[in-house]
């Protein structure tokens, strides 16, 4: 028995071994093969560790994201009332206690006139009257102008004015929140987020939701948090607006030794190394690196520099240490951008392990290869 165990024994050392210089199936790879070319000449990509030196200056760097940019708009307060806009429609009650009128038949003390809209000259036409100007103004100074055109003709005639907004004075709330659908603005104050409200708030399947605005022809975007933190970012609406909500578009994909290997969005604005460390639910215990999470990110040439003030070729890979304190720190200082690659190596003792684990099968021995890491 001690001469079988001791035959045993020497074949894991031999194997041990020639493990190191194989390669070993295995579900992930090992630091070593991802970054043993960056030291050749003409290697096509950088090698950069993230530590608390290299840190200031890595984040000096271009900002690379491929995400759409959008601008956007601070807010403006405006009127309090509503505004008459061409496309609305006014009514009016006209009242006349005159002993004779042109308005009205001889008994008749009030005329109604419904229906009326602005036309695209800010105009409404009035018998008697003829045209008269009501665009921009709130509907009791339109009531004002009017009763004062009446007066001329009909000195005791009193003017009742109801305004309902028409396409110009009305915005749309497209998608992302529970009820969209096209609604009249109550006056010229209110604000994106108050239409959100209106909408019934942010659907709870968006990630890191997105508003977008569309205003004459331009569109614009901000995320919501963003726009929930700042309220001088809370832009005033426009007539005709269009409003709506997405998830957010960015994302980076995880693969290697890590509990989750997929493609994850941004849940929220800046996501840092550490945080895509816990949202792909850690790294796995008994395979992966601590001390080689790669950052692997392709930057556009215009971002490519002869100096330190950028990376020195488009392919750049970035390795964290996260056995350590620094490394730690640093990770959680370092963000994520769009479609970075989150690589997360494995242990070269597994590689060994798994070859050991074979041979030991071969031999009638079971053992798992995650007992001998």
């Amino acid at each position: 028995m001690t001469q079988i165990t001791g035959k045993v024994a020497l074949i894991t050392a031999c194997l041990s071994i020639l493990s190191a210089c194989s390669d070993p199936p295995g579900g992930a790879p090992q630091a070593g093969q991802i970054l043993s070319e960056a030291s050749q000449e003409g290697a096509n990509y950088g090698v950069y560790p993230v530590t608390r030196e290299t840190l200031p200056l890595l984040a000096s760097w271009p900002r690379h994201d491929r995400a759409r940019q959008y601008g956007w708009i601070k807010r403006q307060s405006g009127p309090s009332s509503q505004v008459i806009a061409p496309g609305d429609v006014i009514d009016l009650a006209i009242w006349d206690n005159g002993d004779s009128s042109l308005l009205m038949e001889r008994g008749q003390k009030t005329v109604e006139m419904k229906g009326i809209r602005v036309t695209p000259a800010g105009e409404v036409f009035l018998p008697y009257v003829d045209q008269v100007y009501i665009s921009n103004m709130t509907p009791d100074r339109a009531r004002a102008v009017v009763q004062e055109k009446f007066s001329a003709i009909s000195p005791t005639a009193q003017v009742q004015l109801l305004h309902t907004p028409g396409r110009e004075s009305s915005v749309d709330l497209i998608s992302g929140v529970a009820t969209p659908g096209t609604f009249p603005l109550p006056d010229r104050d209110v604000t994106v987020l108050g239409l959100i409200a209106m909408g019934g708030g942010i659907s709870k399947d968006l990630i890191n939701p997105q508003v977008r605005l569309s205003r004459n022809g331009k569109l614009y975007g901000i995320s919501a948090n963003k726009l929930l933190d700042e309220p001088s970012l809370d832009t005033t609406l426009a007539g005709g607006d269009k409003v709506y909500l997405e998830s957010d578009e960015r994302y980076f994909l995880s693969l290697g030794a890590a509990n989750k290997e997929s493609q994850i969005f941004f849940p929220s604005d800046q996501v840092t190394v550490l945080d895509a460390a816990s949202l792909v639910g850690g790294l796995s215990a008994t395979r992966a690196n601590a001390k080689g999470v790669l950052i692997l990110r392709e930057y556009p040439s215009s971002s490519v520099r002869a100096d330190e003030t950028g990376p020195k070729t488009n392919r750049v890979v970035f390795v964290f240490d996260l056995k350590s304190a620094d490394g730690l720190f640093s990770a959680g200082e370092f963000p994520i951008q769009h479609k970075d690659l989150v690589l997360v190596t494995e242990s070269s003792v597994v590689g060994t392990a798994t070859i050991i684990s074979l041979i030991y099968e071969a031999f009638g021995i079971v053992i798992r290869a995650e007992d001998l890491t």
